[in-house]
């Protein structure tokens, strides 16, 4: 007997939470002028390794990569560990077909080689959300307010802090890092591991470390704000006003920088407590650059974020039967001898003609057994189909939740059903 891989899950009991859940953000999304999109699983390496950065856990540690056949280092693919830098190459191969904004959304399973725990898995599954060409950052207000309303008005989600902070632009983060970097090299003891080799390859991301040692070593670090630009801190403060007039209330958390290299200016993550250790369900930033460094001639200012599916599911548990996508009322169909089952194909055509849904019960020894599966599978009716009823050209419908029974004539049965 085979088991499933380790770090991903089996959905057999869960789709119609799944899909209630996915179909009304997608139904908020399309208020806001998003329009769906798909992109493939399978993704050059170098896509990811120019995008994301080389140095990145996500690409130094955590994707699946594959050989191609011919052996060619250049050929190298992965499963995508994210979603962002293969819509961007999308775009830009089709760039002169498109006109900006670009906004998008898509909607599939992300792979990261992770020690699975709750939240977090080696196959998990993602909304992932673009406005590529936004150029101000009244786009970022906009994207950040429809987040927030998603998750405070249609989800009614009541325990959700929003984290925000502000990278400028990477001329104001040349001189901090410098500054960051000589604080940290008295105190390298202190650091963890990993942080250890980001004190030379990505030094920001020891600002969002969780390691208690790391924090510690940090409490008197300089603060990037004070390296901004004057036109950066009014970048800033547009951002906080935007937000603030739009009513939605955050917390400036200065060490939140995401862990992918192409982020500049806006990040944010919406967290909840119920999560545990993996408190963020949806984060993102705006990535100007990011599109130049995939090759296109042109910068083109864009934003996006993505929402953990897993991690949102675990917060909405408690309102399952309310999200959950309704299915219609079955009808189980029984012929109580051979000599029916003719008849009770004609009915199954009919009814699934006028939009019912129905199983046609053949395989139990009794109509008592089929009975029995009838109910264990939920039906709300039961027909019944024998000899009197052939002869009357009637049916015997059974309202499996009342007990009540009453014989109809086979022409009207979709009326009562």
């Amino acid at each position: 007997m085979f088991s499933k891989v380790k770090g991903v899950a089996d959905n057999f009991f869960d789709m119609l939470f799944w899909t209630g859940v996915q179909h009304k953000i997608e139904n908020h999304l399309k208020r806001y002028n998003f329009s769906k999109i798909e992109i493939p699983m399978l993704e050059y390496v170098s896509l990811f390794q120019r995008g994301l950065g080389f140095e990145t856990e996500v690409v130094a540690k955590q994707m699946f990569v594959m050989e191609s056949k011919g052996g060619r280092s250049d050929e190298q693919i992965c499963l995508r560990p994210e979603a962002t830098a293969g819509t961007m190459r999308a775009f830009i191969e089709q760039q002169s077909t498109i006109s900006t904004p670009f906004k998008v959304y898509s909607y599939g399973s992300m792979f990261r080689y992770e020690r699975p725990q709750k939240g977090r898995l080696r196959e998990f599954h993602q909304m992932n959300i673009e406005a590529i060409g936004v150029h101000s950052v009244m786009h970022d207000v906009l994207l950040i307010k429809m987040l927030h309303s998603l998750f405070l008005e249609e989800f009614e989600i009541d325990n959700f802090v929003l984290k925000l902070n502000y990278l400028g632009q990477p001329a104001d983060r040349q001189e901090y890092v410098i500054a960051f970097r000589n604080f940290l090299e008295n105190k390298k003891s202190q650091l963890c591991e990993n942080c250890q080799t980001r004190l030379q390859t990505n030094v920001l991301r020891i600002l969002d470390c969780k390691s208690e040692s790391c924090q510690a070593a940090i409490v008197q670090a300089p603060k990037l704000f004070d390296y901004f630009s004057a036109q950066t801190r009014a970048e800033w403060q547009q951002l906080c006003n935007g937000l603030q007039e739009l009513s939605v209330t955050f917390v400036h958390d200065q060490q939140l920088v995401r862990g992918l290299d192409y982020y500049n200016k806006t990040v944010f993550e919406f967290v909840s407590t119920l999560l545990g250790a993996q408190s963020a369900f949806c984060g993102g930033g705006r990535y100007d650059s990011l599109a130049q460094q995939l090759g296109s001639k042109v910068e083109v200012p864009s934003l996006g974020c993505a929402i953990g599916m897993e991690r949102l599911l675990l917060i909405l548990e408690p309102k399952r039967d309310l999200l959950s996508e309704k299915k219609l009322p079955l009808i189980c169909i029984i012929p109580c001898a051979k000599e029916q089952q003719a008849l009770a194909l004609h009915m199954v055509d009919m009814l699934q003609a006028a939009g019912k849904c129905v199983e046609l019960l053949l395989d139990g020894q009794t109509v008592k057994s089929n009975m029995k599966k009838a109910n264990n599978m939920g039906a709300q009716f039961v027909l019944l189909l024998g000899e009197n009823e052939m002869q009357t050209n009637s049916v015997t419908v059974k309202n499996m939740i009342t007990g009540e029974e009453k014989v109809v004539l086979q022409v009207d049965v979709a009326k009562v059903v």
